[in-house]
């Protein structure tokens, strides 16, 4: 089963893809497809950094600083 998604260009963005369509001897298609494995990626790759940033600050006090004022005794 396949899903059917209704996408809209504004009419700038459809005259680009022709027009680089022509240019390149690229097919629409081929075309988005590209632009969306790319867009994919480098959203990953943020969603990655994101969470390492997320994990550095949750740990980012060294020894001393955690211990700073803590009454053992």
């Amino acid at each position: 089963m396949k899903d059917t998604i209704n996408i809209n260009f504004k009419q700038s963005t459809i005259d680009d893809l022709l027009g680089f369509s022509e240019i390149l001897k690229k097919d629409v298609n081929v075309m988005i497809e590209e632009a969306l494995e790319q867009y994919f990626e480098n959203e990953q790759k943020k969603l990655l950094e994101k969470g390492i940033e997320e994990d550095a600050s949750m740990t980012n006090l060294d020894y001393d600083e955690f211990w700073d004022g803590l009454d053992i005794g």
